[in-house]
């Protein structure tokens, strides 16, 4: 037999056959070694990230909620878990900590809007919501912003409700925004031009850049502002007004829930260059003034409030009443009106400015409202109370009041105002700013198979300094049309925007350079 194989070699006989055949056994081993190697990795992997092992062909499996039982277990390819649909209540709109109806009817008051805030249950869901009937792929930007299908969004009360005012139409599959609003009668565009007329020092795009828009609606504002070079963050309640919150998602602009009750805004202190208010619905007098206060801690110093309401340009009895008590805060408030006008559809507005000085505080009568004493430095505002004190003007390690950012897009790439003035702090921003560069252009960009051009709303979580965000934006600006919420460079204002979740001091660092 030694013979025949030594023959064989020699005089090479079916050289094909052989080949294969020892091909086939490498393959055999690979593949057996690649299956129990990758299938310990996904088991890993999913238990670490709380989610179910990547195998397509794995419907259900058996998951519990128990965290005892969630533990790591030894033999890791024995992980399975179970993810079923949400049953109702849970529907397609279910919020946990918005739709909380048991702790809603626990309330003792609904008077300052306590049912419209957030009141999160003790555990969290362990279920999948189920998409709409009908859900497509959603429509790409920039033609988005102007109509959605109707199917991933399958409300119409606006529809009808708003339908004299143009918020959104029906129009057959899909729903289209005209760019109207309560105060648009001649279009949103129209309006923000109104705005820089009435105050030319905003400046949108380089001046003003950062624009938290209250009560928005369809969120159209802010919409219509990214071509401004501004960004805009959205927000309103979940309320009668039917899904306007995820019309403003699905169309590709930055909004998110929330409503001025008796709790602060998830914002940072001093974080934004203007405020806007139009017809929003929120008592700026109640409670002494307390709204008003929470939009002058999270407004930086210089930084404007556009109001346009009825009180500014109606003379009844009840709105005049309620433009006499704005009068008396924002004086007290020390915010002085810088600019009041009307438009030719009639619509009014007025433009305040809160104070680069300490110096009218000290001169007030009476000390009312006092200032804020914040001994410990926090910059809270998560499940924190409405103060009923005036945050103090911000001021850097030497005592010197904060400065003014710089133009856009100089303030993308500068030096923070409200960065601590030592050095290591300085260090460790560049240091952030460097490396996130880096990382974006190496990876990010290039390594994930991703087609950023058709990803529009992305959330960056513990985002630090944003540096993932704002060197996407600087990655991006020659490739493809791309932009996030920590900064929109002029050639790439058509494409993403991102929701910053982070501490809030380095919050208040992603709103100091927009």
């Amino acid at each position: 037999m030694a013979i025949l194989a030594e023959n064989f070699f020699k005089e090479r006989k079916y050289p094909f056959i052989l080949t294969l055949l020892i091909l086939l056994i490498c393959v055999t081993l690979f593949l057996f070694s690649f299956n129990h190697t990758t299938s310990n990795a996904v088991a890993f992997y999913s238990v670490i990230q709380e989610k179910p092992p990547l195998n397509p062909s794995q419907a259900s499996a058996d998951y519990t909620a128990n965290p005892k039982e969630q533990e790591l277990p030894p033999n890791m390819t024995n992980v399975r878990f179970d993810w079923k649909l949400c049953e109702e209540p849970q529907n397609v709109d279910f919020i946990p900590c918005l739709d909380n109806f048991k702790a809603i009817k626990a309330l003792k008051s609904r008077r300052h809007m306590e049912h419209r805030e957030r009141h999160c249950p003790e555990t969290s869901l362990h279920c999948l919501l189920p998409l709409p009937k009908g859900y497509k792929v959603p429509v790409p930007w920039p033609k988005s912003r102007d109509k959605i299908w109707y199917d991933n969004v399958p409300y119409s009360k606006l529809v009808e409700y708003k339908k004299d005012q143009h918020w959104v139409v029906k129009s057959g599959k899909y729903l289209v925004f005209p760019g109207g609003g309560t105060q648009f009668k001649d279009g949103v565009d129209h309006y923000i031009k109104f705005l820089e007329k009435t105050l030319p020092a905003i400046k949108w795009g380089k001046h003003i850049r950062v624009v938290l828009d209250v009560g928005c609606g369809v969120a159209s504002f802010g919409g219509y502002l990214l071509d401004k070079n501004v960004i805009t963050m959205s927000f309103a309640p979940k309320d009668e007004h039917e899904a306007q919150i995820q019309f403003a998602l699905e169309r590709g602009i930055p909004a998110t829930l929330s409503v001025i009750g008796t709790q602060k805004l998830t914002f940072p202190d001093n974080g934004f260059d203007l405020i806007h208010c139009a017809r929003c619905r929120v008592h700026w007098d109640a409670d002494g003034g307390k709204p008003l206060y929470e939009l002058n801690r999270i407004l930086r110093p210089g930084g404007f409030f556009a109001w346009s309401a009825t009180p500014v340009y109606r003379d009844d009895e009840r709105d005049q009443k309620v433009w006499n008590a704005m009068v008396d805060i924002t004086k007290a408030m020390c915010w002085k009106v810088v600019a009041k006008g009307h438009d030719s559809s009639g619509i009014g507005l007025v433009i305040y400015q809160k104070p680069t000085s300490s110096s009218c505080y000290e001169k007030r009568e009476g000390n009312n409202p006092p200032l804020c004493e914040n001994k410990d430095g926090k910059n809270s505002s998560w499940y924190a109370r409405l103060d009923s004190c005036l945050t103090p003007l911000p001021v850097d390690g030497m005592g010197n009041l904060q400065s003014w950012p710089k133009p856009w897009p100089q303030r993308l790439t500068s030096k923070p105002p409200s960065l601590p003035t030592d050095s290591d702090a300085k260090d460790k921003f560049f240091k952030d700013s460097k490396r996130w560069s880096e990382l974006v252009s190496d990876f990010y960009m290039n390594g994930l198979s991703i087609k950023w051009s058709s990803v529009r709303n992305v959330m960056d979580m513990n985002a630090g300094y944003a540096g993932s965000t704002y060197d996407s934006i600087m990655e991006c600006q020659s490739s493809v049309t791309f932009n996030k919420l920590a900064g929109f460079l002029q050639a790439t204002l058509k494409l993403i925007p991102s929701l910053l979740f982070a501490d809030l001091p380095q919050l208040s660092l992603i709103y100091q350079f927009g």
